[in-house]
């Protein structure tokens, strides 16, 4: 994966009152899960933006309640490259993916950001794009490649995700469809559904007359 580093301020004034004076400042609300696993009770002191929330079993896990520039985010959101954020904030770089962005649900503007924390040995699910390369029989046989599935959610630690992941389709016959469940890349696990169609060569009618007249 590629890597963006993004500068993010500690938040500390919460509510939607306050969320709505940061996005007319050009500033988005965005909160960093998957923190610090800690025994309860937590007697540290927390740094800015930090909480503790209580997931039971007397553990606890650290988020931390952030702020981040609307124009520093653009190339981020609105790309189908995948990224490992290098994000700093606190005065320390941690290591994060993109979990979820919550748009207006009118003028599509961004109105809160999710991020995970990652490090080499915890593996997280991330969707990533999909590159079809080669050229399929049932294409050559007249038939229309039609691709389904855009990205493919891949579970792996981040450093081991790609930018994308490439399939080969010279086998794929007329008529022929592949599923996830056909699929196998070194390393990384597929979350989808198995029996989901990643793409498939669809019969036309040029190719069924063919096909009739054979």
């Amino acid at each position: 994966m590629k890597t963006y580093n993004l500068a993010a301020q500690p938040r500390t004034d919460l509510g939607k009152k306050a969320a709505k004076t940061l996005r007319a400042e050009g500033l988005i609300p965005a909160v960093l899960n998957g923190g610090e696993i800690v025994t309860l009770p937590y007697t540290t002191a927390l740094k800015p933006g930090e909480k503790l929330v209580e997931i039971g079993n007397g553990k606890g896990i650290i988020t931390t309640d952030i702020v981040v520039n609307n124009d520093d985010v653009r190339k981020l959101l609105y790309t189908p490259d995948v990224f490992a954020i290098e994000l700093e904030v606190n005065g320390e770089k941690r290591n994060a993916v993109l979990r979820e962005v919550q748009f207006h649900p009118v003028k599509d503007t961004v109105l809160h950001i999710d991020l995970l924390e990652v490090n080499e040995n915890k593996p997280v699910v991330v969707e990533v794009p999909v590159k079809l390369e080669g050229h399929a029989e049932g294409v050559k046989a007249g038939g229309k490649l039609q691709l389904s599935m855009k990205k493919l959610k891949v579970k792996a630690p981040y450093t081991q995700i790609p930018e994308r992941v490439v399939i080969n389709i010279d086998n794929l016959g007329l008529g022929k469809t592949l599923q996830v469940g056909e699929l196998h890349f070194e390393g990384l696990e597929l979350v989808n559904a198995k029996n989901a169609v990643v793409c498939a060569v669809q019969l036309t009618r040029a190719a069924r007359g063919a096909a009739a007249k054979a």
